[in-house]
């Protein structure tokens, strides 16, 4: 695999973006993870101490040590059946496309992902948590598994080790709440997808009442390149102490928007002028959302802060998915922020008070500074709203995630929303 050592995740990736099939995927080194955990006498703990060592944390925004949430899981005679692994795919993050780019372009990857974690944490069954749009996502992973199967790399007895591993994709209905593990975890139960009170943890208490573990789409398509080059080798490809390479994305009005495998620990200024190539001719930079579009604002005097899970809180804001929605100065912060709001309050799942009424509320507000009816107060109202929406006021991240980019656009910016108040309109329109 050696074309793929500096770029693990895409190295495999056809230009033309038509993926592999299985035998492709062989050639390619695929498959032989499994190989190297099930026929090579690696038991389960050995695969999950490999991945903590290696320092996987987990690429759906929270930053979680991988290894460390497996060795949660319960193991041994005793553990009520079935263990279950969930990789979430939902990917309804606004401005986030790196999963979907995964399951494209290397289906089989994330396969083999799932079936060494599945044997790590003991899983019996898997599920594909997909969104439901990710139609093309849907079609090639169904192909890949089908193929898995015809190979015997999925089902009973895996090439004759004894371990056996089902593994099935669900469409979602499509809500951004399904993101939250707990809610994806209802949904896949057939029920609303309310997130649910913790403790107990999945881990313990998880998809109908047993051991589950969920993982992104990003953090499982990692480990079968951990398990056949070694967590050395995983953290020197960063150039932080979180190890690995990440994808990381721009969207907005620069000359190349798109998605690159870089290092972890690139520095936003990196990523925004080399390989998105900068702001377009005409437009200055003010701001970006570095992960999506429920992180915190930055802006010029943080551009240099690497892009992990240490560094970026420090400029305070969060890696979140490592996809930068790029705010310019001839788009309106006002108008941004209500967007993402209004966002936000459609897809709250109305299960707490400050997150269904505090949102929708804040949403009307916006849309009246906006259409030139703000009032004095308006962003005193705001400020208000998002302290009320902080973590320990609501039932999950929902919320807080909805607060940060608002507050943060309310303190880089106050002078438009000040400007839309006095002059009731919106200077960009």
């Amino acid at each position: 695999m050696t074309a793929t050592i500096e770029k693990p995740l895409t190295g495999n990736m056809r230009p033309d973006g038509v993926p592999l099939d299985l035998r492709g995927y062989e050639q390619a080194g695929g498959y032989q993870a499994i190989r190297k955990v099930l026929s090579g006498g690696m038991t389960p703990k050995a695969v999950t101490d490999e991945v903590k060592t290696a320092n996987l944390r987990g690429r759906g925004g929270a930053g979680f040590q991988t290894g460390l949430k497996w060795s949660f899981v319960p193991t041994g005679q005793d553990v009520p059946n079935p263990t279950y692994l969930v990789v979430n795919a939902d990917e309804m993050e606004p401005g986030t496309f790196k999963d979907r780019f995964l399951m494209e372009r290397d289906p089989h990857q994330l396969i083999e992902g799932a079936i060494v974690a599945g044997f790590a944490i003991e899983a019996d069954i898997a599920f594909i948590f997909l969104r439901g749009e990710y139609t093309l996502a849907a079609e090639r992973l169904s192909r890949a598994i089908a193929e898995a199967y015809e190979k015997h790399y999925l089902g009973k007895n895996i090439l004759g080790s004894g371990y056996s591993l089902e593994l099935y994709l669900h469409l979602s209905g499509g809500r951004y709440i399904c993101g939250d593990e707990t809610g994806l975890l209802n949904a896949l139960e057939g029920k609303r997808a309310n997130p649910r009170a913790k403790p107990p943890f999945p881990v313990v208490v998880g998809l109908f009442g047993k051991p589950t573990v969920v993982n992104n789409v990003e953090t499982i398509s990692c480990v079968p390149h951990i398990i056949n080059h070694g967590a050395e080798w995983f953290h020197g490809l960063s150039k932080t102490k979180d190890g690995g390479t990440k994808l990381y994305g721009v969207s907005g009005k620069v000359k190349r928007p798109g998605l690159w495998e870089l290092p972890m620990g690139t520095t936003v200024r990196e990523i925004l002028e080399e390989h998105a190539g900068g702001m377009r001719d005409g437009l200055k930079f003010r701001g970006l959302l570095p992960g999506g579009s429920s992180t915190p604002f930055i802006v010029e005097e943080h551009l240099d802060t690497p892009m992990d899970f240490t560094e970026m809180p420090k400029a305070g804001s969060r890696l979140g998915t490592g996809t930068m929605i790029v705010l310019d100065d001839h788009t309106c912060p006002v108008g941004m922020a209500w967007n993402m709001t209004k966002f936000f309050a459609r897809e709250s799942c109305g299960f707490c008070t400050p997150c269904w009424s505090g949102l929708g509320w804040a949403e009307r507000i916006l849309r009246s500074i906006e259409d030139g009816h703000g009032k004095p107060g308006d962003l005193d109202k705001l400020g208000a709203q998002t302290k009320m929406w902080s973590p320990g006021n609501t039932f999950c991240a929902l919320a807080p995630g909805a607060a940060d980019p608002l507050e943060t656009s309310m303190k880089y910016f106050r002078a438009d929303f000040e400007r839309h108040i006095s002059e009731h309109r919106c200077p960009w329109r």
